[in-house]
């Protein structure tokens, strides 16, 4: 199937000189762009011409996204489910905090990425999002939470399924595009990119002069564990991602952030906390410990409540800063990828449908 442009793929001298080549005024460009960052269709956009409505219709679309199901969870996390313009569904979680709502966005459909203790990775990569698909997902959500002028989404996440270094030159348009005065306006300081530690992309990230929060899937302390459990550490292996990491925060000047996933039995023990506390000593960054969200098929389970509290408690004695996350979703299947999998008509998913979901269906 043959996809056709978004015009959110555009940034503002390319719809400007579309507009010109069209032969438009240019202020049409701002026009289109507050309709499409509104989440409307081409048919709702009532102050622009049908002329010039019919005739980006013939090349372009509108907003490549619908909101497919909508899960509520008891905490207040609401999991969306998304369908795109070819068929294919990804998925985005809505989380409120005190200082706003984040938005968990995924960035590729699938991943192949590979790791053991994941859900989105099970069956590959399927394809990469475009940037549109990516702007998509928040543009959706914001409309369907009925923001009005104030948008809903304050803060930004790639951290669903997918991983948005992988997928470079498109995360980093979505990532210029989002935080662009004339899109959504949001700040370089509320968006986070996570990534499993592709150290080329994390260099160049580093070199466009943007300042986005960067997080590191790390979750193990030497090699010998994260090549069992993270397949990308075989090409860049743990000193190459500290070394990227070292160089993101020369660059920017932002705090990193390193992910654990606390997995019973192989990275869990004192001794690899320690190991962990040799290994960030003296970067400036915080640990998010991860208690595992277990995938059926996967045999792995979650650390003890006890293992947990000797971890946190070594790496705070140690002088690294660190937190325990807290669990958000769990009773929507909040973890990247289940969702998607379950209504794609996959047989490996994590859970069956529990009492007190409750899907939607929503037009947008």
């Amino acid at each position: 199937m043959i996809m056709k442009k978004s015009l959110l793929e555009l940034n503002e001298s390319e719809m400007t000189e579309l507009m010109r080549s069209v032969g438009e005024p240019t202020f049409r460009a701002r026009q289109l762009f507050e309709n499409l960052y509104s989440g409307k269709s081409f048919d709702d956009m009532t102050n622009i011409p049908s002329a010039l409505r019919d005739k980006l219709k013939i090349n372009y679309t509108d907003i490549p996204a619908k909101i497919e199901k909508k899960f509520f969870s008891k905490d207040g996390t609401v999991k969306y489910l998304f369908s795109l313009d070819d068929g294919e569904l990804v998925e985005g979680v809505l989380m409120t905090y005190k200082y706003g709502k984040t938005l968990c966005i995924s960035t590729q459909i699938g991943c192949r990425m590979g790791c053991v203790f994941c859900a989105s990775g099970i069956g590959g990569l399927k394809r990469n999002l475009t940037s549109a698909e990516m702007l998509a997902e928040i543009i959706t959500v914001n409309a369907d939470n009925a923001c009005g002028k104030d948008r809903a989404v304050t803060n930004v996440v790639l951290m669903g399924s997918g991983e948005p270094l992988d997928n470079f030159d498109n995360t980093e348009r979505f990532l210029r595009l989002i935080s662009a005065p004339y899109t959504l306006n949001i700040s370089e300081r509320n968006i986070s990119l996570s990534t499993s530690g592709i150290v080329d992309g994390i260099r160049a990230l580093a070199d466009t002069g943007h300042k986005f929060n960067l997080t590191i899937s790390l979750h193990a302390p030497c090699d010998e564990i994260r090549n069992k459990i993270m397949p990308i550490n075989k090409k860049y292996d743990i000193a190459g991602v500290i070394s990227a990491a070292k160089y993101y925060f020369e660059k920017t000047k932002r705090r990193l952030i390193f992910e654990y996933s606390l997995i019973e039995g192989i990275n869990d023990g004192a001794e690899n906390a320690r190991l962990l506390c040799k290994l960030l000593k003296g970067l400036p960054c915080h640990v998010n410990l991860i208690k595992l969200n277990s995938v059926k098929g996967k045999n792995l389970r979650a650390s003890g409540n006890d293992d947990i509290k000797e971890f946190l408690s070594i790496l705070n004695t140690g002088g690294i800063s660190s937190t325990l996350r807290r669990i958000m979703g769990v009773d929507i299947e909040g973890a990247c990828g289940q969702l998607r999998r379950r209504f794609a008509g996959c047989n490996d998913t994590t859970h069956s449908d529990k009492e007190g979901e409750q899907p939607q269906h929503t037009g947008v």
